[in-house]
């Protein structure tokens, strides 16, 4: 195992409460990322391809549509190899992951109805992220889905929607989510955190439950790296906890507020409400 012993002790100590950084998840890309072993670099690939999944779903949408410069791969070649995946060809999967190759294929093939592409190009984002074969990495991939599943779960439950179709993913928490009418869905003992994720739904202000989300995603981080001090974990760690800390900068509570009333707005909307629930 790879020890990056002066590259992580020069990394400065993050809070969720930092205002401030030296180091951006773009910067660290162009000033670290040649620093990883050939091993390690598709380890951090695996984080920044999350910048990659949105740029896809810009460019399938609009082929001349600005890009997040912090993904892995340049519009050029985004636009390349969506080209080739368009015209029925196929792109190795050394050069382009895998699943976003079966996610660009599906998308123009357009066999399924009713699908919110969005929530398909998450589900293959989870499943090949849990795929890793670093532990860490794969249980960090499993717990966001979690959370985001069960979080949609309770949502769901609160408005009288449907929860199944709003669930992403195959995995033993998705099918209890989708099939269990039970407060806890059968997971009291499946997951310990679940409690955590009610209480945080009852938060009335939804820019404070989103902090308590993140802070239950930073403590799991710290529990999860405490024996990992110079490894690659520690370094997958450190990023995804400068990306929590780059949007709380950028989101005051105004804008938390109306960005997240409208992320349920939009939930709304891609939901069949029964017309005796819009009365």
């Amino acid at each position: 195992m790879s020890q990056y012993y002066y590259l992580i002790a020069s990394l400065p100590d993050l809070s969720l409460e930092d205002n401030k950084l030296n180091y951006t998840v773009a910067s660290f890309k162009e000033e670290l990322y040649d620093s990883l072993t050939e091993k390690d670099k598709p380890l951090i690939d695996l984080f920044y391809l999350q910048y990659d999944n949105a740029n896809v779903l810009r460019l399938l949408k609009d082929k001349e549509a600005d890009i997040d410069p912090r993904g892995k791969y340049t519009a050029e070649e985004l636009s390349e190899y969506i080209a080739v995946l368009q015209e029925g060809g196929e792109v190795h999967p050394d050069t382009f992951p895998s699943y976003l190759s079966s996610f660009v294929a599906a998308y123009f093939e357009g066999s399924e109805e009713n699908i919110l592409w969005e929530d398909k190009l998450a589900a293959y984002y989870y499943a090949y992220g849990m795929k890793c074969e670093n532990t860490f990495i794969s249980d960090w991939f499993a717990f966001n889905l979690n959370i985001n599943n069960i979080l949609v779960a309770l949502t769901a439950r609160k408005y009288k929607w449907e929860v199944a179709p709003l669930i992403v993913g195959d995995t033993p928490v998705a099918d209890a989510l989708r099939t269990s009418g039970t407060r806890e869905f059968g997971l009291a003992t499946e997951v310990d955190y679940l409690e955590d994720l009610i209480k945080i739904t009852e938060t009335p202000e939804l820019i404070d439950r989103e902090k308590r989300i993140d802070t239950l995603r930073w403590n799991w981080l710290e529990d999860a790296t405490f024996f990992n001090y110079f490894t690659v974990e520690r370094l997958f760690a450190f990023l995804v906890k400068l990306e929590m800390i780059e949007r709380w900068i950028a989101l005051d509570k105004e804008k938390g507020n109306q960005l997240f009333r409208s992320m349920i707005d939009s939930l709304k909307n891609n939901v069949q409400i029964p017309d005796e629930l819009k009365k």
